[in-house]
């Protein structure tokens, strides 16, 4: 019984030169400066570099021209043009070319050509009629292996069997005996050597090949459209060396077939290149071999590349293996993304708050070691392109010592960093490219081919050299528009990133001089586009390097809110509403008297999220309330009265178009500042988030508080929250239930608690991003800048001892031992808070390699349950010790499993 299995595409975890995800294309993870694509023999495209495909598609169709095309053009005599001879060679039908040959052309084409073309071409119309009639045919017919696991796609029904061998063998022999042009005789033959090679004939074919195509004399189109035929019925007879010589042959003199050929190579004989090159006779024919053998082994080519150059130094196939290598390191030096090697840990050290503090507790060090591994390979792969981070500023805002040290010394900026990392490459890489560096020095002397002065300048480019990449680009001489293009595109580059400092002056210079890299064009969705991939988006590009410069320079001056805008919408803000990249959003969004690059390029990233105004002061009045400053939070709410709601977007999952509609919320619905329940200010029964809030919440007695509404907006939210404090200032049982509900309102919307989203900018309590322990001591974990904004999470972290000392109030003041056991067990809640932050800021740094992982992991274990229960177990020990008697302490420990383990 035969085993069909669909065919799949099956993707690594990680590729091995970046350590990318299996959910990345690796061909959109650099930005594409050096354009592959300028060599000028187009027949080589494919042969650039690729990982995403085995060859380089990156081409517009057409661009490596059929050389029998050109072939039927030339016997045309040059009457019809390239598309038109196509044309008439692949798309007119058997039936036009029949009423061409009767006189009554009907075909458009046909009838421009008039009746005296058949007249004059008869004998290449003829070969034309027949190969139409054939070609349905010109087809292997495929034997499949009966125990074959694999289903290889669906089959034509027709191949070179179904034809009766005799009369087809008769009739192309007569065919070919009647004909007087050479070059058509030789097609004739063609034909021979093919059907006898598709009918597995593969005698025949050589005979064929030695009877019909050798003695015509003629080494043009036929000959080597014949000569693959004949290597494939070598190759069919097992004469590989042969098969693999003559595939060789097709490969050096074609220009369509290099693609099939290389593959028929690699197929017919596993030390292909290696025994072409002992069999390669002419300088010619060693020079292709070594750009096989490099092409094929690409560890370092340059050895290859000084065999080739010793052949000639003008080799176009060099100039590929040139171009391939200046693609290596770009790809290297200048990926898409750059992440601080100290946010490995930051960003690994999840702790889902969407699970209870028990399953937390639960989690093994070895899931968490797999985790971070997974995570750790993630980030090695971003490197710092950059080669400075930003440093913190003090409280006043200015900038410390080290801010001026980056701004005053060119060398510590970006691009400029000649004592620290060379951009993403390493040691090896920077070796490569000094040696790749040298050798296009030489060869730019010798070869005549402006190529190799563009090489070399963009070498130096990648050296951060930029004054002389710029001298070498000013000297070239070409009228190449391909070469003139490029030469254009890297002096920009050598100018915006040779820049230390973006001025307002220098701004106004990008906007006159280069608006082209910054005014974005309509962008079509189309596979023509070579802007565009439907399945990626936009593909990394000049534009979007030189972006990503400018947003690095304006993020190291300080100005983060430039930064952020050359990367993000306004309304990206709600998903990481830290204090400080707001302040300078909204300072530049403030800002009178933009100049039109600020006012085009930035300004147009102020998207719409409603009343600006008022979504700023959400942001600031949350931060106000997640720090119990609840007056300054009022003073915020007031100003945010007319806001619209955090502003979300609306998919139809069911249309692929999926038009962006924005959200509108339901009276009834929370939308960031309106219909918080009085639930905020009571105490979880059920530690689940999914559940609905009857369900996981309790209220507190409000009798003594009726300024707490059932149902509040923020700006009565802070009210209550005012009034609160006021009254928990008293000395009695009010003042104790005050303080403890202002505690809790504060756990509720911290990290662990069940109203976590109202003061994140978030629209509910599902898991995100938002609900990470961080684990950085900095104000900030973006090192370079915001491109990277929504791929991470980051707000400023919870403080747990707020909440802890409005309970400790309670605590004091509270005469019932009920009530105090609920305040110890909320304020061990917050505790273990605290804990869950110093284990995110310590995090194991044992190697998931070491032979004694284990060991040393469980030893990891032991010390941080000790640190726990010995410093964030405080309040767990005193319920456990003075009241373990009460109904609230044997209530919770029958809902709360953590609680009840800790008391056992």
């Amino acid at each position: 019984m035969k085993k069909y299995i669909l065919t799949i595409a099956v993707f690594s975890l990680f590729y091995t030169k970046s350590e990318a995800c299996a959910w990345s294309d690796p061909d959109y993870e650099y930005f594409n400066l050096f354009t592959q694509s300028i060599i000028k023999d187009k027949s080589y495209l494919p042969f650039l570099h690729s990982y995403s495909t085995r060859f380089y598609t990156d081409f517009k169709p057409g661009q490596i021209p059929d050389e029998n095309i050109g072939a039927w053009r030339k016997f045309f005599g040059n009457q019809l043009s390239y598309q038109e001879t196509n044309y008439l060679v692949n798309n007119i039908s058997l039936n036009e070319l029949n009423e061409l040959k009767k006189g009554n052309p009907g075909n458009q084409l046909l009838k421009k050509l008039g009746t005296g073309f058949y007249q004059k071409y008869r004998e290449g119309i003829d070969y034309l009629i027949e190969a139409k009639y054939l070609e349905p045919y010109m087809r292997i017919n495929f034997i499949e292996n009966p125990d074959s696991y694999f289903y290889n796609g669906p089959q034509s029904d027709k191949n070179a069997t179904n034809l009766d061998y005799n009369k087809t063998i008769s009739a192309l022999t007569s065919l070919y005996n009647a004909a007087k042009n050479p070059e058509i005789k030789q097609r004739y033959g063609y034909q021979l050597v093919r059907f006898n090679h598709y009918t597995r004939n593969y005698d025949a074919a050589l005979q064929a090949f030695r009877t019909y195509i050798e003695p015509i004399k003629l080494k043009g189109v036929p000959y080597f459209m014949a000569l693959d035929q004949l290597a494939g019925a070598q190759r069919g007879m097992k004469m590989n060396s042969d098969a693999n010589w003559n595939f060789f042959q097709v490969f050096m003199n074609s220009d369509s077939r290099k693609e099939s050929a290389f593959v028929s190579m690699k197929l017919s004989d596993t030390a292909s290149f290696n025994n072409i090159l002992k069999r390669a006779g002419t300088p010619n024919e060693k020079n292709m071999a070594y750009f096989l053998l490099g092409y094929e082994d690409f560890t370092n080519p340059i050895p290859i590349m000084e065999k080739m150059y010793d052949i000639d130094p003008n080799s176009e196939i060099l100039k590929v293996m040139a171009v391939r290598s200046i693609n290596e390191l770009e790809r290297a030096y200048l990926p898409t993304y750059y992440y601080s090697d100290d946010t490995d840990n930051a960003t690994v050290q999840k702790e889902n708050a969407s699970t209870s503090a028990d399953s937390q507790k639960k989690e093994s060090p070895e899931v968490k070691e797999k985790k971070l591994s997974f995570w750790q390979k993630i980030i090695r792969f971003f490197k710092n392109l950059f080669g400075g981070s930003k440093s913190n500023k003090t409280a006043d805002g200015k900038a410390d010592q080290s801010d001026d040290e980056l701004l005053d010394n060119p060398d510590r900026i970006p691009f400029h960093t000649k004592n620290q990392s060379f951009w993403y490459g390493d040691s090896k890489q920077i070796d490569y490219l000094n040696d790749l560096e040298k050798f296009t020095s030489k060869t730019k002397e010798k070869s005549k081919d402006e190529y190799w002065q563009i090489a070399d300048a963009y070498l130096k480019f990648l050296k951060k050299d930029y004054k002389a990449s710029t001298e070498i680009l000013e000297d070239i001489k070409t009228t190449n528009p391909e070469y003139l293009e490029e030469i254009k595109r890297m002096k920009v580059l050598n100018d915006i990133v040779s820049q230390p400092k973006i001025t307002s002056d220098y701004e106004d210079h990008l906007m006159k001089d280069y608006p082209e890299y910054f005014i974005e064009k309509e962008v079509k969705t189309d596979s023509t586009n070579s802007d565009y991939d439907n399945y990626y988006g936009p593909v990394p590009s000049t534009a979007s390097f030189l972006k990503d410069v400018l947003a690095n320079r304006y993020f190291l001056q300080g100005e983060d809110g430039k930064s952020f805008l050359m990367s993000n919408k306004l309304s990206d803000l709600q998903y990481n509403p830290n204090s400080s990249l707001v302040k300078s959003v909204e300072d530049f969004y403030r800002k009178a008297n933009k100049n039109q690059f600020e006012q085009q390029i930035i300004a147009k990233n102020m998207d719409d999220v409603g009343n600006i105004e008022a979504f700023f002061s959400v942001i600031y009045g949350d931060r106000a309330m997640r720090v119990a400053d609840f007056e300054k939070a009022k003073s915020y709410y007031q100003k945010a009265q007319d806001f619209v709601g955090i502003p979300r977007i609306n998919y139809d999952w069911v249309s692929s178009e999926q038009p962006k509609v924005p959200h509108q919320y339901a009276k009834d619905e929370y939308n960031g500042f309106r219909n918080i329940p009085d639930y905020v200010f009571g105490h979880n029964v059920w530690e689940s988030f999914e559940s609905d809030a009857a369900t996981s919440m309790e209220n507190e007695d409000y009798t003594q508080f009726p300024f707490i509404k059932t149902m509040m907006n923020k700006l009565e939210l802070a009210d209550a929250a005012i009034e609160l404090k006021k009254i928990g200032n008293g000395k009695d049982e009010k003042a104790a239930k005050a303080s403890q509900l202002i505690g809790n309102l504060l756990y509720n919307t911290s990290i662990l608690g069940y109203y976590r989203q109202l003061f994140v900018m978030d629209v509910n309590n599902s898991n995100g991003g938002k609900y990470d322990f961080w684990n950085t001591d900095k104000k900030t974990p973006y090192q370079y800048y915001y491109k990277n904004f929504l791929d991470r999470s980051y707000i400023e972290p919870d403080n747990f001892d707020l909440a802890i000392n409005y309970y400790k109030k309670a605590l004091a003041l509270s005469g019932n031992k009920e009530e105090k056991a609920r305040i110890l067990f909320q304020m061990a809640s917050a505790e273990q808070g605290k804990y869950y932050q110093y284990e995110a800021k310590n995090p194991s740094k044992i190697s998931y390699s070491d032979p004694q992982y284990s060991e040393k992991s469980a030893a990891y274990q032991k010390q941080l349950d000790n640190i726990k229960n010995e410093k964030f177990r405080t309040y767990f020990a005193l319920l456990k010790t003075q009241y373990s008697d009460t109904e609230t302490t044997k209530n919770l420990m029958g809902s709360c499993s953590y609680f009840n383990y800790f008391m056992k």
